[in-house]
């Protein structure tokens, strides 16, 4: 084992909107949607180890050591790279589960890119999103690490430079699960999709909203709270609900008003994910 760590962060992601258009044959969902980051999340620190294991030593509660996907992110990339080093890998949680901004797929994105740079593999980004996506469909927007327009179930990726305002992020105490959103029967299906490019202003909806909103109190509550102050809206299947400011002392201001009731952030909008600005820095 090495004593040198290397930190870098897991970024969190935002939906700024989300139209499903239809069903696939395969049960997935075809999918329009608009990331972007924003400067806070979760932080991974990695020491290179001699004897090819592959070792979470934070544990993570709820998720079997094997099953975490840090774990398999390692593991598959040391697997097809055929590179005969390990790892040991520390997370540092800030991110909730089932909260739609992404937790464990920038966890994996963070763990391909932080491993590929420490073991030296010298892969691309095209085959570090490649090997992403077969852990999880947010996985190559986070591997990326530009704000992108996607397609397809998420994977179809084009590079965006929207508005970076502030954001409040409000973190209801359920964890949504996105199966149980996606079968559900009244969920929209059928939204016309976008062929204008850039995407135009005002496609601010996400279309799981009424569907969470109705399962979820909380969030229901989130929304109508924040809503109060500015255009409250869900990311991704939630249960985050967000809203953007034009600066911090604004969302600080409403903050303060509202994590009496609900825990949260704020952070800044960022098109170009603090992990790739800590990477490049390294270079």
């Amino acid at each position: 084992m090495s004593d040198a760590r290397l930190t870098l962060p897991a970024p969190a992601k935002l939906n700024l909107m989300l139209h499903i258009l239809g069903r696939r044959p395969d049960g997935y969902h075809e999918l329009q949607t608009l990331f972007q980051f924003v400067d806070y999340g979760d932080d991974l620190s990695f020491a290179v180890r001699q004897d090819g294991e592959i070792r979470l030593q934070t544990d993570v509660p709820g998720v079997p050591h094997d099953s975490n996907l840090i774990v398999k992110a390692a593991r598959a990339l040391q697997q097809q790279s055929g590179c005969p080093l390990g790892m040991d890998i520390w997370l540092e949680k800030r991110l909730p589960m089932g909260g739609g901004i992404g937790g464990g797929s920038s966890d994996a994105a963070t763990t391909l890119l932080g491993l590929n740079h420490l073991w030296n593999l010298g892969w691309d980004e095209n085959r570090l999103a490649a090997l992403g996506l077969t852990l999880g469909a947010d996985v190559p927007v986070f591997v990326r690490g530009h704000a992108a327009f996607a397609e397809g179930v998420g994977e179809k990726l084009t590079p965006v430079d929207p508005e970076e305002p502030w954001y409040l992020v409000l973190v209801p105490q359920v964890s949504v699960s996105t199966a149980e959103i996606f079968s559900d029967p009244l969920l929209t299906r059928n939204t016309p999709p976008i062929k204008v490019r850039p995407v135009p202003k005002g496609n601010s909806r996400n279309d799981c909203l009424p569907v969470v909103a109705r399962r979820y109190p909380e969030v229901r509550n989130a929304l109508n709270l924040l809503g109060k102050f500015t255009e409250a809206k869900l990311t991704g299947t939630g249960s985050c609900v967000f809203g953007a400011f034009p600066n911090k002392a604004e969302a600080d201001k409403v903050s303060a008003l509202l994590t009496e009731t609900f825990t949260g952030f704020v952070a800044k909008g960022s098109n170009v994910s603090m992990l790739h600005r800590k990477l490049q820095s390294l270079l």
